[in-house]
């Protein structure tokens, strides 16, 4: 049986904060002008992202709002009502309450009613994660249909406050996602059956890697921590809040492991015989920075595996990282502002820098018949 996507939306917060605005919103840590943001967002190449909180650190939207919004606007484009919806797979990676669980709080946004549900956790690859389970689940035939929900809202994390109550010293790998992620999510819906013009999944692989690598971007570890230890064996939450075990961090020693392990999961599926390049014609990759883009490329090219730079599309530069929503966002601006066509092969990338997951999908433009 054969999947498809046939509608996609998307909501970002807020109007576009350029880079000189940002630490208008987020505000400066000890009332100081960063002096790493510059340089990190050189190398990122980010002009403009969006926020679902204001510069008085007020929050103005939920993350299961937001994930709601670009649900709706999926099915607004699309052949169902919410009432015909069978099934509700919802990613983030942290949702607004610790428990529970990320999809029940969206469902009850939506009011979807008696839908199968499942929330997918992680960070930028949760949102395929939570694909591949509504994919399997109509591939199996189990469901005709199913809304699948990827959101973000990590600039509650970004607050100066919260750096500041870890101490006058914000260390590199603190600071450095805080010029880097954004906040917005994105919607796919999946039927059995084609609608008019839209994609089908050929095919969803992913590899990890998390026996082999360490810890590369995470909350709730302190900032000195043995493996074992967690925010939730301090005595209390400001005990944990002070030793930096509340911030997000990213390991940038490590971070030059996701371009080789990227490429190395697509030379196994070109081996696999399930991607063949000259076929591809369009890619669109998650990378979380421009610097990654060349890095990419220029490993594929050194494989002999390279996808020409004209048929790659991000929106990264004006929509920012967004985590596991930007695959999302990227495949619902790709359909609407892209020129496409019935039989062409569309390739999807996202590495993810957790502990090293890296998710492939294959899609085929189709036009139903008739």
């Amino acid at each position: 049986m054969s999947v498809y996507i046939t509608s996609t939306g998307h909501y970002l917060p807020g109007e576009p904060i350029d880079n000189d605005r940002i630490e208008e919103v987020l505000g400066q840590i000890n009332g100081k002008p960063s002096r790493l943001k510059r340089r990190i967002l050189q190398s990122n190449g980010i002009h403009t992202r969006h926020y679902a909180i204001d510069q008085d650190h007020n929050t103005l939207i939920s993350n299961s709002e937001m994930a709601a919004r670009a649900g709706q606007v999926c099915l607004d484009q699309s052949y169902l009502s919410a009432r015909q919806v069978k099934m509700l797979s919802a990613a983030t990676s942290q949702g607004d309450l610790v428990l529970p669980g990320f999809g029940s709080m969206v469902q009850a946004e939506l009011g979807l009613s008696d839908i199968e549900l499942h929330t997918s956790h992680g960070i930028c690859s949760s949102g395929m994660m939570a694909l591949k389970a509504a994919y399997t689940s109509l591939k199996a035939g189990e469901q005709p249909n199913a809304l699948v929900i990827a959101s973000e809202l990590a600039s509650r994390l970004f607050k100066a406050t919260r750096y500041e109550a870890a101490g006058d010293e914000v260390d590199f790998n603190a600071e450095f996602l805080r010029w880097m992620l954004s906040d917005g999510a994105g919607a796919m819906l999946l039927e059995a059956r084609p609608r008019g013009q839209c994609f089908r999944i050929d095919w969803i692989r992913s590899f990890s890697h998390a026996d082999a690598y360490p810890v590369c971007m995470s909350v709730g570890l302190p900032t000195s921590a043995n493996r074992l230890q967690s925010w939730q064996d301090f005595p209390t939450y400001a005990e944990a809040e002070a030793a930096g075990a509340l911030l997000i961090r990213q390991d940038v020693r490590l971070l030059e492991n996701i371009v080789k392990l990227g490429v190395d999961g697509c030379l196994r599926l070109i081996d696999e015989g399930l991607i063949d390049i000259p076929k591809v014609d369009h890619l669109l990759c998650h990378y979380s920075s421009h610097y990654f883009r060349s890095r990419i490329f220029d490993m594929l090219q050194q494989a002999g595996a390279a996808i020409p730079e004209e048929k790659w599309y991000t929106n990264l530069y004006t929509r920012g990282n967004t985590g596991c929503a930007s695959i999302f966002i990227m495949l619902d601006e790709f359909r609407r502002t892209q020129p496409w066509q019935a039989g062409q092969t569309i390739l999807c990338m996202v590495p993810e820098s957790g502990r090293f997951n890296n998710v492939y999908m294959q899609l085929t433009v189709v036009c139903e018949q008739g």
